[in-house]
């Protein structure tokens, strides 16, 4: 089993450390790649010692898990899956879709992806901790935020995961793909897409 699973026992860091860490680690990351980035230099951008950073995070992988997951925290910084609040089913799966879309747009993001997705062919478990960190871990939070809404009497989903999925990727359409491939971003192509997703999930799952 990797050590990423079980960190080494050493003394605590702060949280602040922590979090200087976990920054530097996906800015270079998302500069470098998995395997160019250096935990050497990772550790001194962040003003700790590498010891430090193995004490903490295990290992390289551990690090990368702990990159992404912080990634897909900031995410939630574009909108929000809540349930409490007053806004109309649709309202709320617009702005999650253009939070989401808006997100996975960004020219870091795409380099990111690019750069890990090619490294995964040497490299598989590379693309599996990303999946588990990343794209996984959102599409449970959103399922679970389907179930919330189902119990609230405002859906109706037999395979919150599958719904998830469906509703993730009519959002994105081929412009995930082609952006990928170095097509310009196109934001008014980008919200059609969004408002045909709501359209169609809520016609499909709407009650």
């Amino acid at each position: 089993m990797s050590s990423s699973a079980h960190p080494r026992k050493g003394r605590p860091v702060d949280a602040a450390k922590r979090e200087a860490i976990v920054a530097a680690a996906a800015r270079a990351f998302f500069t470098d790649g998995f395997a160019a980035a250096s935990i050497e230099q990772i550790a001194a951008d962040a003003g700790v010692s590498k010891v430090t950073v193995y004490n903490q995070f295990g290992d390289k992988r551990g690090l990368f898990t702990a990159a992404v997951e912080a990634e897909c925290n900031r995410m939630q910084t574009y909108f929000s899956i809540d349930t409490s609040t007053g806004a109309t089913l649709r309202d709320r799966l617009r702005s999650i879709g253009t939070g989401m879309v808006a997100f996975l747009s960004r020219p870091e993001m795409i380099q990111f992806e690019r750069r890990i997705a090619a490294e995964t062919v040497a490299e598989p478990e590379i693309g599996d901790a990303f999946l588990a960190a990343g794209p996984h871990r959102m599409k449970k939070a959103f399922a679970q935020f389907l179930r919330a809404l189902a119990d609230a009497g405002d859906v109706e989903i037999a395979d919150f995961d599958l719904a998830a999925e469906q509703f993730a990727s009519m959002c994105k359409g081929m412009g995930d793909l082609e952006r990928r491939f170095g097509a310009k971003v196109d934001p008014q192509r980008d919200r059609d897409r969004v408002e045909a997703a709501v359209e169609v999930f809520c016609r499909a799952y709407g009650r």
